[in-house]
C-alpha cells in the first residue's frame, strides 16, 4: 500500500473513531464554525495549527505561508484577517513562528533565491531594522532564533497596522493579537508576551486608521 493509499484508510479509520465518541460529531461538524483563534503560522508540515494547541476541528481558523508572513500586498493573508476578525468574529489572533525555521534562514544567507527573493525580503526588512541588535549576537544560532522571534513581532504589528483589526478592538475590545514561536525540539509555545494593547498605542500614532473611535 503507498501512503497515498494510506491517507484514504487513516481517514476512514479517524471517521470511526470520531463517530464512536460522538454520532452526530460530523452533523453539528457540518452546522458551521464558531472559532475563537485565528492562526497565522508557517507552511511547514512540521507545525500543525490544532494539534500543538491541543484543539479540534472547527476551534482554529488557519492561514500559513513561508515564514509565516503577514504583507499588506497580499490579497490571500488580508482576506483571510478581514474574514476572521469581521464575519468570524475571533477573539485571538496568533502569529506562530517556529525556531529552525527555513524560509527565516534562508533570508540570513547571501543567495539569490529566485522567486523567493521578494517574500524573503520582507524577513531581511525585520534584520535591517533589528541589525544593531542582530549583529551582536555572534552566536550564529542564537542569532537565527532570535530573528525568529523577531520576525513573530514584526507580523503582530503588520496585523494591528489593519483597519479591521483596529476598529474590532476599539469597539468590542477584541481580538487581541499574539506572538508565538513553537519550538520543534521540545514541542512547547513560547508565548513571547506582545503586550497587545501598548503596542496597539503604540502603532496608531502613525497607523491610525480610524480617527478619534
Amino acid at each position: 500500500m503507498t501512503k497515498y493509499e494510506q491517507v484514504f484508510q487513516n481517514n476512514q479509520k479517524w471517521v470511526r473513531e470520531q463517530t464512536a465518541l460522538k454520532q452526530d460529531y460530523f452533523e453539528q461538524l457540518a452546522q458551521g464554525q464558531d472559532p475563537e483563534f485565528l492562526f497565522i503560522g508557517c507552511s511547514d508540515s512540521r507545525v500543525p495549527a490544532n494539534q500543538i494547541m491541543g484543539l479540534n476541528p472547527g476551534d482554529v481558523f488557519v492561514h500559513r505561508n513561508i515564514a509565516n508572513l503577514v504583507c499588506a500586498t497580499d490579497l490571500n493573508a488580508m482576506s483571510v484577517i478581514e474574514y476572521a476578525v469581521v464575519h468570524l468574529n475571533v477573539k485571538h489572533i496568533v502569529v506562530c513562528g517556529h525556531y529552525n525555521c527555513g524560509g527565516v534562514k534562508a533570508a540570513m544567507e547571501p543567495k539569490d533565491l529566485g522567486l523567493l527573493n521578494p517574500w524573503l525580503r520582507n524577513i531581511r526588512d525585520v534584520y535591517r531594522a533589528h541589525k544593531d541588535e542582530l549583529n551582536s549576537i555572534t552566536d550564529e544560532e542564537l542569532r537565527y532564533r532570535r530573528l525568529v522571534e523577531l520576525n513573530v513581532e514584526s507580523q503582530c504589528e503588520n496585523i494591528i497596522k489593519l483597519a479591521c483589526v483596529q476598529k474590532a478592538f476599539i469597539e468590542d475590545h477584541y481580538p487581541y493579537v499574539h506572538a508565538w514561536v513553537f519550538d520543534l525540539k521540545t514541542g512547547l509555545i513560547n508565548d513571547l508576551q506582545l503586550n497587545y494593547e501598548e503596542k496597539l498605542k503604540e502603532v496608531r500614532e502613525v497607523y491610525n486608521l480610524m480617527g478619534d473611535l
